[in-house]
């Protein structure tokens, strides 16, 4: 498994490469390797995703002395959560590596973006456990507290729908309607496809595991097409 490029672009080199392996290891390609030597990274994840809080509450409390706590939490709710996870993901250009599942390797959408978002947290993980909180936080700083910029330019601490609603309200005095377009899968596994209209005008499309999923990952395109 050769993992340098990956450990280049991160800055740092693992004394224990089982680790690494184990981070990028999704439960799926285990039940299609059942010798490979590591676990998958779920365990690796839990402990990855609490690094990730208190390094960027950290983070956030020194450098922003002035905010109070409810703005602390909605931004630091904004950099940790899973969408922003798979963006930092797909920088560091971690798909390329994770071991998946054929079946799952063919996912796309929010179920690729979780599965990428699980695996950055398992990273840092990882990191942790390798070289100490230290070595784990530098990678946070590095490579999520920077999108702290744009989660206040764009008000991504702000509900996308409130969001929609707010802009084409001031600027065309319409508010949006959400209508279910499709649902697809079996009962305990439904995708939800939701368009969301200006008048009879259908702005964009979300999908999600949930009609309130869907309708924020719809409400979430309507705002880049309206930029």
């Amino acid at each position: 498994m050769e993992t340098e490029k990956l450990e280049n672009k991160i800055s740092y080199k693992f004394k224990n490469g089982n680790l690494l392996k184990e981070a990028l290891t999704h439960r799926s390609y285990l039940n299609e390797n059942p010798k490979w030597k590591v676990s998958n990274n779920e365990r690796m994840e839990f402990l990855g995703d609490a690094v990730l809080e208190l390094a960027t509450t950290e983070n956030l409390f020194l450098n922003f002395p002035n905010f109070e706590e409810g703005t602390l939490t909605t931004y630091r709710a904004a950099l940790v959560n899973y969408l922003m996870m798979s963006v930092v993901a797909k920088d560091i250009g971690l798909e390329k590596y994770l071991l998946l599942s054929r079946g799952e390797a063919k996912d796309k959408g929010r179920a690729r973006d979780v599965i990428l978002a699980n695996a950055c947290e398992a990273l840092i993980g990882a990191i942790y456990l390798d070289g100490g909180y230290d070595a784990a936080k530098k990678f946070i700083d590095k490579f999520i507290m920077p999108k702290l910029k744009e989660v206040i330019e764009k008000k991504l601490y702000r509900d996308a729908k409130s969001l929609l609603q707010e802009k084409t309200q001031e600027e065309m005095k319409v508010t949006p309607i959400y209508k279910t377009l499709a649902e697809t899968g079996p009962d305990h596994s439904k995708v939800f496809t939701v368009g969301v209209y200006l008048k009879d005008k259908l702005i964009a499309e979300g999908r999600g595991e949930s009609k309130q999923d869907a309708e924020v990952e719809a409400a979430k395109k309507a705002l880049t097409e309206l930029e």
